[in-house]
């Protein structure tokens, strides 16, 4: 389970549903080379924003996450946020412009399936149940990405964030090509999951009385 403990019955439903995602997508598809681990070993620090946050909400939600001791990933959840994946994409670049210390990455649930290429199904690989920022500090990205033709930091950041493509031979390049051919394969089988992930978040949101401003993922 994602290593957070609340009191709030509203978190906890946003918090389950991120643990089903991270464990059924993200580390069943193999998206990141760290999840697992920092999951496991209490690396990955959540925090969640309700209503529509403001720039500074978000910026502050990270800084003080990245600030905790040992955190690998943290992550930035907004239930409410209504706006749509360009309206989270700009948040993210604003983030990213304003810490620069880390690579940040945009998931939202609206994304359409794209098999054109590797780099065109990633948003689709990111359709968490909620939209949310995820920032990994570029001290791993250098770790994880270490190689003879490995990009300098600040590409790297723009890889992260889907702005440039990998070098040939990166990490994250082989990642992408590996989860390509294996969604390729059979493209339902994600596709049921990802509907099971909204309908679970439908009606446990319902329950909890999360707000009917909520945004509600593609089916």
């Amino acid at each position: 389970m994602v290593a957070v403990t609340t009191t709030d019955p509203r978190e906890a439903e946003v918090l389950r549903l991120l643990d089903r995602y991270l464990v059924e997508v993200v580390e069943a598809y193999a998206l990141c080379p760290w999840a697992r681990a920092a999951r496991l070993n209490g690396e990955l620090a959540v925090g969640v924003l309700w209503g529509e946050p403001a720039l500074d909400d978000w910026i502050a939600a990270a800084e003080r996450l990245l600030a905790r001791r040992n955190v690998l990933v943290a992550m930035i959840v907004a239930p409410e946020f209504t706006g749509g994946p360009g309206a989270l994409r700009e948040t993210r670049d604003r983030v990213a412009a304003a810490i620069a210390t880390a690579g940040v990455a945009d998931f939202h649930p609206d994304a359409a399936l794209d098999l054109a290429s590797p780099a065109r199904l990633v948003p689709y690989l990111r359709r968490s149940p909620d939209p949310l920022l995820q920032l990994v500090p570029l001290a791993l990205l250098d770790a994880v990405r270490a190689a003879p033709t490995a990009a300098d930091r600040a590409h790297q950041a723009q890889i992260l964030v889907g702005r440039a493509e990998p070098p040939r031979g990166d990490v994250a390049d082989r990642i992408a090509v590996e989860n390509h051919t294996r969604v390729a394969a059979d493209p339902g089988a994600l596709a049921t999951r990802l509907a099971e992930l909204a309908a679970d978040r439908e009606r446990s949101y319902a329950r909890a009385g999360i707000g009917v401003s909520a945004f509600r993922p593609r089916r």
